[in-house]
C-alpha cells in the first residue's frame, strides 16, 4: 500500500512576516467600524384599480367641489354637506351654499344641521343590535312579546324583529300624520303607532316593502326594552359615546341647536319652510351635522366602534351588515336595516333618505374601509344622489375589466313571462289610498330583439333594456343593474331591481286590475254620467224651444230628474278623489274634514242609484221611445259599476287612517 509524502513547508523572510501582520491589523479595524443599518419600516403598499384616483383630501376636494358646483347648477339645492371617511379618520368635510339664504350664513359641516329622512333608521337599527346584544331583545321573537298593545298575526305568523329591520313584516303603507302640520298639536311615535295599525298584507318574512311603520314600531321596542324614551337612548348610547354633540331625535330641537337647523328650501330659491315634525320620530326626524354622521360611520366601519368607544362588539356588527336572504335569486337585498347600494363590483351598504325638504344619502364602503355622506337642502331630484355616490365610487374604485355575458338563448321564452303589468309591494290595501293602485302600476315589455323595457321600473326613472344573462337575471348594460324574478310553477311570483331589493318588490297584477282595463271602464262610465249630465239642460232647451214638454206623468218626471242629478254627483265625487289622492301621500288629520263632506257627496251619488233604477223602470214600464230605455239600462250600468268601485277601494270608510 503506497503512502501520501506530506508537504514541505515554506519558510517565509522576516520583511514579509511584518507585511502580513500589518495587513490583518488593518483588516481588523476596518471590520470593527462596519455597522448594519436597518432599513426604514415599509408600509403596505395602497392597492389601487387601474384608472382609479389617490383617495387623497385634495382630490377628494376637486371632486366634491365639480360635482356639487355641476348639481347645484342643475337641482333645487340651497345647501349641501359632503364627508368622507377612510380607515379612522374624517378625510374630507365640506359644506355648500348658504344655510340660510337671507342671512347668506355658510354652511359649516361641524355643525349645520340638515335632516335626514329614512337614514335615520341606521341609527333606531344600531339601538336594537346594542340591545340584543346585552339579551334584552330577540331578533327571532315575536314583537308582542314587548309591546303594550297587539300586533295581529297575518296566517298565523307573528313579526320578529329581524322582520321590522328588513321590511318584511308584510304592513301595508301608512303615511297618515307622517309629517306633522307646524300648527297641529304634538304627536309622539306612541300614539301615532297606537292610533291605527295598518293591516299586514302579506305574510312575515317573505315580501319586502318599505314601512316607516315598521321602523317606528322598532323605535318603540327599543324605548320598551330599555325603560327610557327613545330620544334619550340614542343621545345617552350613541351620541355621547362618539361625541356627536350636533345631533338629535328631538322636535323640537333644543335650545342650544336651533340656530345651527339649515331651513328647508323647495325650491331652493322660496322662503324658508317651518321645521318639520315627524310623527314616526325613529323612522325619520334625525337632524344632523356632516362631521357628527362622519363619526358615526367611522364607528360602523371600525367594528363597532372609534378608539376605546364602543357601540358594540364587532359580531353584531358584523352580523348587522351581513346579507340575508334574497327575495329575488340573484339580487342581494341587504342586511339588518343596511340598504345595498353596490356598484362597479363594490360592496356598498347604506341608506338613503328624504323628507319634504331634505335629501340623504350614507354609503358605506366596509372593504375599503370607506365612506360616503350626501345631505341637501331643497326638493332634488332622487337621482342626485345616485349621481354623486357613482360619479365617487367611479372616480375611486372603477369597475376592473370584464369579460360581458352573453345574451342567454332563453331570453325571448323567459322574457315572455315577464311581460304584462306590476304592482309595488309598498301600497295600502286596506283603505281608499289602495286606489292609486289603478294608477301607479309599471309595465314590463319586450322588444323586437328580446330585451325587456321597463319604465316606471327604476325610482329614479332612467331608461333601461335588459337582456337575460343567467336565467331569469337580466342585466343593463349602461347602469350595471339586474332585474331578477322570483318564479314559482312557472308563473312570476315577484320582480326587482338591484335599486329596489331591499325595499320594494313589484307584484304581477291580475288582469281585471290592470289600469288599462279599468281606465276603459272607468272612463266609459263616467263618459255615461257626463252625457247624462250635459243632455238634461240641453234636452230641456230643445224641447222649450220645440214647445215639446217631456211626455211624462209626475212621478216619472221625478225620478228622471233625481237621476240626472245622481249624474252630477257621481262626476263630483270622481273628480274630488282625481284632485285628493295626490294630498294623500303626505296627508295629515287636517284633509278629515274635506274627505268627510267628499264621502258625503259619494254617499248621496250612491243613494242616487236608487234613482237612476226607479227611472229605468218607469222607462220601460210606460210607453217610451227605445231611446230613453237604452239610456235608462246604460246609465245604470254604470250606476252599478260605480258601486262596485266605492265598495272595493273603500271610498265610503268610516276609518280615515291611511
Amino acid at each position: 500500500m503506497n503512502a501520501v509524502a506530506p508537504a514541505s513547508r515554506r519558510t517565509l523572510r522576516p520583511w514579509q512576516r511584518m507585511l502580513v501582520a500589518v495587513a490583518a491589523a488593518f483588516a481588523v479595524a476596518a471590520t470593527a467600524q462596519i455597522q448594519i443599518i436597518p432599513l426604514p419600516e415599509q408600509k403596505p403598499a395602497t392597492v389601487r384599480q387601474l384608472g382609479a384616483h389617490e383617495l387623497a383630501a385634495g382630490d377628494v376636494q376637486d371632486w366634491a367641489d365639480g360635482a356639487m358646483a355641476q348639481a347645484m347648477s342643475r337641482n333645487p339645492v340651497a345647501a349641501a354637506v359632503i364627508v368622507v371617511v377612510k380607515d379612522n379618520n374624517v378625510l374630507f368635510s365640506r359644506g355648500y351654499g348658504y344655510a340660510d339664504q337671507a342671512s347668506k350664513k355658510p354652511v359649516d359641516p361641524a355643525t349645520t344641521l340638515f335632516r335626514v329622512g329614512s337614514t335615520s333608521t341606521l341609527f333606531t337599527w344600531t339601538a336594537v343590535m346594542q340591545l340584543v346584544e346585552q339579551g334584552k331583545l330577540d331578533l327571532d321573537a315575536d314583537i308582542n312579546r314587548y309591546l303594550d298593545f297587539t300586533i295581529p298575526p297575518h296566517d298565523g305568523k307573528p313579526v320578529t324583529l329581524r322582520e321590522l329591520m328588513t321590511h318584511s313584516a308584510g304592513f301595508e303603507d301608512a303615511v297618515k300624520d307622517l309629517y306633522l302640520p307646524h300648527a297641529a298639536p304634538p304627536m309622539s311615535n306612541e300614539a301615532w303607532l297606537k292610533r291605527w295599525v295598518p293591516a299586514r298584507i302579506f305574510p312575515a318574512g317573505e315580501v319586502v316593502a318599505y314601512s316607516n311603520y315598521g321602523a317606528a314600531l322598532a323605535g318603540y321596542i327599543v324605548q320598551r326594552a330599555a325603560g327610557q324614551p327613545f330620544d334619550d337612548y340614542v343621545e345617552q348610547h350613541i351620541f355621547r359615546r362618539l361625541g356627536m354633540q350636533h345631533a338629535t331625535f328631538r322636535q323640537p330641537l333644543p335650545a342650544a341647536l336651533q340656530a345651527d337647523m339649515a331651513p328647508g328650501y323647495a325650491p331652493a330659491s322660496a322662503a324658508p319652510h317651518a321645521f318639520e315634525r315627524i310623527a314616526a320620530a325613529p323612522a325619520g326626524a334625525l337632524s344632523i351635522s356632516g362631521d357628527d354622521m362622519g363619526r358615526f360611520m367611522i364607528a360602523q366601519l371600525q367594528g363597532g366602534g372609534v378608539g376605546d368607544t364602543q357601540l358594540m362588539t364587532a359580531p353584531t356588527m358584523q352580523l348587522m351588515h351581513a346579507f340575508r336572504r334574497a327575495s329575488v335569486p340573484g339580487l342581494r337585498p341587504g342586511g339588518l336595516g343596511f340598504m345595498h347600494l353596490d356598484r362597479n363590483g363594490q360592496d356598498i351598504i347604506g341608506q338613503r333618505g328624504a323628507t319634504r325638504f331634505f335629501r340623504s344619502e350614507l354609503a358605506l364602503l366596509p372593504q375599503q374601509h370607506t365612506g360616503l355622506f350626501v345631505a341637501l337642502d331643497g326638493a332634488a331630484d332622487g337621482a342626485l344622489l345616485r349621481e354623486l355616490l357613482d360619479g365617487f365610487t367611479d372616480r375611486y374604485f372603477p369597475a376592473p375589466p370584464q369579460i360581458v355575458p352573453p345574451t342567454l338563448a332563453t331570453a325571448r321564452e323567459h322574457g315572455a313571462l315577464l311581460v304584462g303589468r306590476y304592482l309595488p309591494s309598498r301600497r295600502s290595501a286596506s283603505n281608499f289610498r289602495g286606489l292609486r293602485d289603478l294608477f301607479v302600476q309599471t309595465s314590463v315589455s319586450m322588444a323586437p330583439d328580446g330585451t325587456l323595457q321597463t319604465p316606471g321600473l327604476d325610482p329614479l326613472q332612467r331608461p333601461a333594456r335588459w337582456r337575460e344573462v343567467k336565467p331569469f337575471l337580466w342585466l343593463d348594460d349602461a347602469s350595471g343593474d339586474h332585474l331578477g324574478a322570483a318564479m314559482q310553477d312557472g308563473r312570476v311570483q315577484w320582480l326587482s331591481t338591484d335599486a329596489l331589493a331591499a325595499s320594494q318588490l313589484w307584484l304581477p297584477v291580475p288582469r281585471w286590475q290592470s289600469t288599462a282595463w279599468n281606465l276603459r271602464v272607468l272612463g266609459a262610465t263616467f263618459g255615461v254620467f257626463l252625457l247624462a249630465a250635459l243632455s238634461w239642460p240641453l234636452a230641456a232647451l230643445v224641447r222649450r224651444l220645440r214647445g215639446r214638454p217631456l211626455a211624462l206623468g209626475d212621478a216619472a218626471l221625478r225620478w228622471y230628474r233625481l237621476s240626472r242629478v245622481t249624474a252630477v254627483l257621481q262626476l263630483l265625487f270622481a273628480a274630488g278623489w282625481w284632485l285628493m289622492l295626490p294630498r294623500l301621500d303626505g296627508g295629515t288629520s287636517q284633509l278629515d274634514l274635506r274627505l268627510r263632506l267628499l264621502q258625503l257627496v259619494g254617499l248621496l251619488a250612491v243613494a242616487g242609484t236608487i234613482a237612476i233604477a226607479v227611472n229605468a223602470w218607469f222607462a220601460w214600464r210606460q210607453p217610451t221611445g227605445w231611446w230613453r230605455r237604452l239610456n235608462s239600462v246604460v246609465l245604470l250600468l254604470a250606476g252599478f259599476v260605480t258601486l262596485w268601485y266605492v265598495g272595493s277601494q273603500h271610498l265610503l270608510s268610516l276609518r280615515l287612517d291611511y
